[in-house]
């Protein structure tokens, strides 16, 4: 099993104290999420030893990096870590393969793991490689700069808002390469972003900072659905589900899967998958409805048994967030707080919880 990664960190400013004590899992993706200065990219900063902590102890896959009790502090470059920047900064007078091979050198022979011909290959960068940097689109430029920090073969890959320069075709370009990383490396990866979309799509674990505090830490879906923390009242809230492909409709461009529980079904209008394969799908809570009886008769495709848990009022006064108990799974729920009344909900009661197959995000 990976280790964690272990950071205690204070640090202050004149205007601005950073105070967090905080395990990540030693694989994956972490997110570190929060507002314009809640202190994401000075932690990240402080992990890769680009700010030196007041008091600090940080340790990665069991090597203490910092610790200030006993004088101990790792500079950035003795740290086995890559760092992707908002900016890809690439060496303008090296081509693409110049540049990868300039983060190859910084690694000794021996304790090279990764390939550039793998690299290349997972962040689709092969036909790139004889150009000038300049040369290329700010998404081609960034998966470079990813390519290149990987190569490295770093034990901590920490990323600060890689997709905030780019417009929205370009961050929709390269996610799915981000989502790769995640699914067949055995790197952790730390990623600052204040974007609750991308967060939902590639993190497995978040952090929820806020005026240099951590306010929440935990596994994505427990932690989304959360409806003491901000992200639960945003109008992209939602919760990330793990769920299985059961089958395909060709006729209809239906994909069937099931909860983890592998009992309650979930259809979706996405392409065909493997059989057998796991999606990440997002729920977000504004499409899902409730119902006290199973109405069959509907344009909505998925009905599944649910129990309230949970009602609190949402930030706009005519809305409820409700959680719900489902398969083993959280949801949430925005609707109106007349229909909350109308329905006489109350934790405790069983309900259909309805959402379109057209809704859903995998």
């Amino acid at each position: 099993m990976a280790l964690p990664i272990k950071a205690r960190i204070a640090l202050s400013r004149e205007r601005f104290h950073l105070e967090v004590n905080l395990a990540l899992p030693g694989n994956g993706i972490s997110a570190l999420f929060g507002p314009s200065g809640s202190g994401k990219t000075t932690l990240l900063r402080c992990l890769a030893g680009l700010e030196r902590a007041t008091q600090a102890y940080i340790e990665v896959a069991g090597e203490v990096w910092q610790d200030t009790a006993q004088g101990v502090f790792l500079p950035p470059h003795r740290r086995a870590l890559g760092y992707v920047f908002q900016e890809a900064s690439l060496f303008p007078h090296l081509s693409v393969r110049g540049n990868l091979d300039y983060g190859m050198r910084r690694v000794a022979l021996a304790q090279r793991r990764i390939t550039p011909v793998a690299v290349c290959a997972m962040l689709g960068i092969e036909a790139l490689l004889d150009r000038a940097p300049q040369h290329l689109s700010g998404g081609e430029r960034q998966r470079v700069g990813i390519a290149r920090a990987l190569l490295t073969s770093p034990r901590l890959l920490l990323m600060d808002e890689p997709l905030a320069a780019l417009d929205s075709a370009l961050k929709q370009e390269i996610l799915p390469y981000l989502e790769r990383l995640r699914d067949e490396l055995d790197i952790p990866l730390v990623y600052v972003s204040h974007a609750q979309d991308e967060v939902a799509r590639l993190a497995d674990h978040l952090a929820v900072l806020d005026h240099g505090e951590l306010v929440a830490s935990g596994p994505i879906g427990e932690t989304l659905a959360r409806l003491d923390l901000p992200l639960a009242h945003s109008q992209d809230a939602g919760v990330v589900v793990r769920a299985q492909v059961q089958h395909f409709d060709a006729h209809y461009q239906l994909l069937s899967l099931v909860l983890p529980d592998g009992l309650t079904p979930l259809r979706i209008a996405q392409p065909q998958r493997p059989h057998g394969s796991w999606l990440r799908v997002k729920i977000l809570a504004r499409d899902v409805s409730l119902s006290h009886q199973h109405e069959s008769q509907s344009s909505i495709l998925n009905r599944l048994p649910a129990q309230v848990r949970e009602l609190v009022p949402a930030d706009n006064p005519a809305h409820v967030l409700v959680s719900l108990a489902c398969a083993g799974t959280v949801l949430l729920a925005r609707i109106t707080r007349y229909s909350a009344d109308h329905l006489g909900l109350a934790p405790g009661q069983q309900v259909w919880a309805q959402i379109k197959a057209v809704a859903l995000l995998a």
